[in-house]
């Protein structure tokens, strides 16, 4: 018999930044600071982080997720860069391979989210699946476009322009069998209905 999840466990996070410059040392890695840094301002639950630097090559993220998921036992995982139309933007796919089901509205959302700001957003190619019990999304690359992509943008005031995908990301996991994440409402507000809510 399978034992029950632990749903009040600290959750784990797999951030995965896909570049094949700052992999190599090129330049340094501004992805997953810029995710580390948002989550950190924005998750009021306990967390910890497993993070891997790894260049835009398929087999290679499709290794990593797969590796983050099931033997790291991940229940998030978001990935940053590879995901524009260039022959090496192969994060997508990948993510995809390895995917037991798509959740298409978390990438409908993060392009009109970016197309507040640019109108090459349509030209972003990033997806969310579902690997067992654990979310994996895509991203962008730009520090500024995660943040944005993750709380959703603000009007002039400081008030919210539009929700952004992470509002969704704790019902998600509570749905698929993941622990129970709560965020800071002043960052993001985690939307659940008033019977999932524990307080």
């Amino acid at each position: 018999m399978t034992a029950a999840p632990d749903l009040d466990r600290p959750a784990r996070l797999g951030l995965v930044s896909v570049s094949d410059r700052a992999s190599a040392g090129v330049y340094t890695d501004e992805g997953l600071p810029s995710l580390r840094a948002w989550l950190g301002t924005a998750l009021a639950t306990p967390w910890t982080a497993i993070e891997r630097l790894i260049a835009d090559d398929q087999a290679t993220i499709e290794a990593t997720l797969i590796e983050l998921v099931d033997a790291e036992g991940c229940d998030l995982v978001l990935t940053t860069g590879g995901t524009g139309p260039a022959p090496r933007d192969v994060t997508p796919e990948a993510t995809r391979a390895v995917a037991h089901r798509e959740l298409p509205g978390f990438g409908e959302q993060m392009r009109q989210v970016s197309l507040r700001a640019v109108p090459t957003a349509i030209l972003s190619r990033q997806v969310a699946v579902i690997r067992g019990r654990a979310l994996i999304v895509n991203l962008p690359g730009r520090p500024a476009a995660i943040r944005e992509t993750l709380e959703g943008p603000r009007s002039p005031d400081g008030s919210l322009a539009m929700p952004g995908i992470f509002a969704a990301v704790p019902y998600c996991l509570d749905l698929i069998g993941g622990p129970y994440v709560d965020t800071h409402a002043a960052v993001v507000a985690a939307f659940r209905p008033a019977s999932a809510r524990r307080r």
